[in-house]
């Protein structure tokens, strides 16, 4: 089970206050998860990926995103240690891999960019070898030759760039990046229909481009959950008593922070919210989360029971989902697009 977390906030913060500070950061969970399904892979140690946006606009640096990517084990990384307590963004991907799916090698590591793009993926396409060749032929040559790694994981970022009215454009409207991602995962689903895969995919998709994100909770089933995935926004978020443990806060009605994580970084039972199966959480520069079902052949409408009663054991068996399944507060989709 791979492993990643989102920070947008109209304030930048401190990397180290998402990844090495907290006891059960995204680091802290790499090899320390107490959430932990995964008895086949207890660690994540395949390597790692942070990216992250400049606070202050620089012609000369310009606006995509810089990455930062090793395949030593993150708690192992001194280097990011260091990068961690001098890096401040408003707009943070990191995730932490468990190899699925290609080699060890820090082109397959999470998470990639593509102009002021970027992007990563916790899951897996069912049988990808079967349909990998017919997807690179759905990707413009300027894109093919963009995929330096041999993953499944890097080819759906190149699907959805060809989605794309400009993939180089220097900003894209929510509803862009939401219907791309929405065509992303129907060519997906097309392609392992017309090869008789049946085994259920794994599409938990993030993208952003510096001010709106757009993250997926997605399965191919009817019948089975997702890899997990949660949200939580409020104020501040802050350590409050010693030895890592941090909280978030709202000490008004105004959303500042939003994270989305493949699991709660606090122990804060009411900190954090479960996205429902199979649908998108839409993040726009205003810092408004909607929360957006993707309506295809596997999807089951909140009123239908078996909405509740999806099976556990397929994404469990993988190591993708978190045992932690009590929510403190329902989650109220919003059914209309944005």
């Amino acid at each position: 089970m791979c492993r990643f977390v989102i920070y947008k906030g109209t304030a930048p913060v401190q990397l180290s206050h998402l990844l090495t500070r907290p006891c059960h950061s995204i680091i802290n969970q790499a090899f320390d998860s107490r959430l932990r399904l995964d008895h086949r892979r207890p660690i994540n140690g395949d390597g790692f990926g942070v990216g992250w946006y400049d606070s202050v606009y620089d012609e000369e640096l310009g606006s995509q995103p810089c990455i930062f990517t090793s395949v030593t084990p993150a708690w192992n990384n001194v280097n990011l240690v260091r990068l961690a307590e001098k890096i401040k963004s408003p707009l943070v991907f990191a995730h932490v891999r468990a190899t699925t799916a290609g080699t060890l090698s820090l082109d397959n590591c999470h998470p990639w960019s593509y102009g002021k793009l970027m992007f990563m993926h916790n899951g897996g396409i069912a049988e990808f070898p079967k349909i990998k060749r017919r997807l690179q032929m759905a990707v413009p040559d300027e894109l093919f030759n963009m995929v330096t790694g041999n993953t499944d994981s890097q080819w759906a970022f190149a699907l959805l760039l060809s989605k794309l009215p400009d993939p180089q454009a220097r900003s894209f409207a929510p509803t862009v990046l939401q219907k791309a991602m929405m065509e992303t995962i129907a060519h997906i689903n097309q392609l392992l229909e017309e090869h008789s895969v049946t085994e259920p995919s794994l599409m938990n998709f993030c993208v952003t481009d510096g001010e709106s994100v757009v993250a997926t909770r997605y399965i191919s089933s009817r019948t089975e959950e997702a890899a997990s995935l949660w949200f939580s926004s409020g104020s501040t978020f802050s350590e409050y008593a010693a030895g890592g443990h941090y909280k978030m806060s709202k000490t008004d009605k105004r959303e500042n922070i939003i994270m989305v994580a493949s699991e709660p970084l606090t122990f804060e039972k009411a900190d954090w919210m479960e996205i429902r199966t199979n649908h998108m959480v839409v993040i726009t520069p205003k810092m408004n989360l909607l929360q957006i079902p993707i309506v295809d052949k596997f999807y089951v409408p909140q009123s239908d029971p078996a909405a509740l009663n999806r099976n556990t054991e397929f994404a469990a068996a993988k190591g993708f989902l978190s045992p932690r399944r009590d929510v403190s507060r329902p989650l109220e989709s919003i059914e209309n697009r944005l």
